[in-house]
């Protein structure tokens, strides 16, 4: 009965964490979510810690990734495996976090915990090619500007500290509770072990204070500088359509509808998302003069997405070169063609990883056609004004935006197409991270989907603006949006110096780690 009500108490943690983000917004039960968690694992073996948190972890997994069971091919298998490598994260923290709580004490296990949850997302976020920087626990604010811009400092790793030190003060706070009631005649070691929770509720609250006052001074700060005006074009094409050739002329004509439309409020620069156009206009001159028409007719400059071939789908032919890639065209007819060919491909739909050693098979993963990365973070230039574009989930990696924004880029702009996913919380989900890119850097960051959601955000991670209908939907419609944006050219903390964070996060989990083991040694010893 016991193991029962623990596995359940795990999965409450789990569903509270899930409630927390998009499409629920619940965002202060990230605060407490870990409550129960903690609870329940404080002082117990490293093996039953493990399990319980495992729990959680998979609870909270499978239930932010329901929206994958959309794609073509995925099935309820891999959504289970899915759940039980990222859930393993999960567990591991409960490990460690029982494991120092057994040899220096829970005070110790509940101030390490945020150090230890930090050094794990970013292993997550960075393992190889299952590199997977979603459901951080940071983008749960994403509508809470004042709260995450010191993610400008720390990256959004540091907003994941944050919530993770406060369910640690508030374990604090029942423990501390739960001992009065239960103690009287106060013996100086008790009194040591009050003071001590003491601290880590002090701590938390010394941190949240900072993180607050921190944020109302940022984004009080008006956004100065000589503006650019972009639009968006939300072209809304199914899925099913997008590559059979007999809607190739339905879809073109749908792009120079909207371009037609949005040239009217006299862009800078017209904007069209991922794969756009039916076929790679590098291999179609038709179709590609087709668009260097529409540029030189509306006098615009527009930036397409463009690509061989649709991600999900088997293609074992690896003849010629695939790649996906975005172009500017320029309404000039001498102008250079700029491009950009993605670098950070994604696993299992543009390239199947390790594919001569690992036997996908054999969980029914089919064999893809294979694209080729890009090598460079091209810069496009307009007007002077210079700015880079991430292709698809490009834009949930910190480090890729960091990238672009070192090397000059005044903008970003991350054009994708998430039809594949159907009306569920991706495209949102993508949304979330996207902000937390811009805060970092303090730029302006400007997504441009095909379904949606294709929108504005400024520096400070307030979404101004979004293509939406009458009936205020911003997904699976189509539409234009025109908007000006104020390129910058600042460097924050986080920019300049990246994961400072992480890292001492890295080393003071194993010093606490190394000493937890010494002692258990110690004791075995004994």
């Amino acid at each position: 009965m016991n193991a029962i009500l623990s596995i359940i108490a795990a999965s409450v943690s789990g569903i509270c964490l899930f409630l927390s983000f998009t499409p629920f917004n619940i965002s202060y039960l990230a605060w407490v979510a870990l409550v129960p968690l903690f609870l329940l694992i404080a002082g117990k073996t490293a093996k039953r810690g493990f399990f319980l948190a495992l729990i959680c972890g998979i609870v909270f997994f499978v239930g932010i990734f329901n929206w994958i069971l959309e794609v073509p091919g995925y099935t309820f298998l891999h959504h289970t495996i899915l759940g039980l490598y990222l859930g393993s994260y999960f567990g591991f923290f409960g490990l460690a976090f029982c494991l120092i709580s057994k040899q220096c004490g829970t005070v110790s296990a509940l101030f390490a915990a945020p150090f230890l949850w930090t050094a794990l997302e970013y292993i997550r976020a960075n393992f190889f090619f299952l590199a997977l920087p979603w459901g951080l626990l940071a983008h749960s604010q994403y509508q809470n500007p004042s709260i995450i811009q010191i993610a400008s400092l720390t990256g959004a790793y540091g907003v994941g500290f944050l919530i993770v030190m406060v369910n640690a003060a508030v374990t604090a706070v029942i423990l501390l509770l739960a001992f009065r009631m239960k103690k009287s005649g106060i013996s100086s070691d008790q009194n040591l072990y009050r003071q001590t929770l003491t601290t880590v509720i002090a701590f938390a609250a010394v941190l949240i204070m900072f993180s607050l006052i921190y944020g109302r001074m940022t984004i009080s700060k008006p956004i100065t500088g000589e503006k650019i005006k972009l639009a968006l074009v939300q072209g809304n094409i199914e899925q099913n359509k997008k590559w059979d050739r007999k809607y190739a002329n339905f879809i073109n004509q749908t792009y120079r509808d909207l371009t037609s439309t949005a040239s009217k409020g006299l862009p800078d620069l017209i904007i069209w998302p991922e794969t756009a156009t039916p076929r790679a206009i590098d291999r179609d001159p038709d179709l590609y003069a087709s668009i260097k028409q529409t540029a030189k007719k509306t006098g615009r400059y527009i930036l397409i997405g463009s690509a061989h071939h649709q991600k999900f789908k088997g293609k074992k032919s690896n003849k010629g070169r695939y790649l996906n890639s975005a172009f500017i065209i320029s309404p000039d007819k001498e102008a250079v063609r700029q491009r950009y060919d993605k670098i950070r491909l994604l696993p299992f739909g543009e390239y199947l990883p390790l594919k001569e050693t690992i036997p996908w098979s054999y969980i029914n993963v089919p064999d893809i056609g294979t694209y080729t990365p890009g090598d460079e973070f091209t810069l496009f230039n307009i007007s002077d004004v210079k700015f880079g574009v991430t292709i698809c989930w490009e834009n949930i990696f910190p480090d890729m935006v960091r990238r672009f924004v070192r090397d000059g880029a005044q903008f970003i702009v991350n054009i994708t197409n998430e039809a594949w996913f159907g009306k569920t919380a991706a495209p949102y989900q993508f949304l979330s991270m996207s902000v937390f890119r811009a805060v970092e850097n303090h730029i302006y960051v400007v997504r441009c989907a095909n379904t949606g959601v294709s929108c504005f955000i400024d520096p400070y991670g307030r979404i101004i603006d979004r293509v939406k209908d009458e009936n205020d939907k911003d997904i699976f419609i189509r539409g234009v949006l025109t908007g000006s944006i104020v390129p910058q050219k600042t460097q924050t903390i986080y920019n300049r110096f990246g994961n400072w964070l992480v890292w001492g996060s890295f080393l003071f989990t194993f010093i606490l780690l190394l000493v937890a083991v010494f002692r258990r040694l110690n004791e075995g010893d004994g």
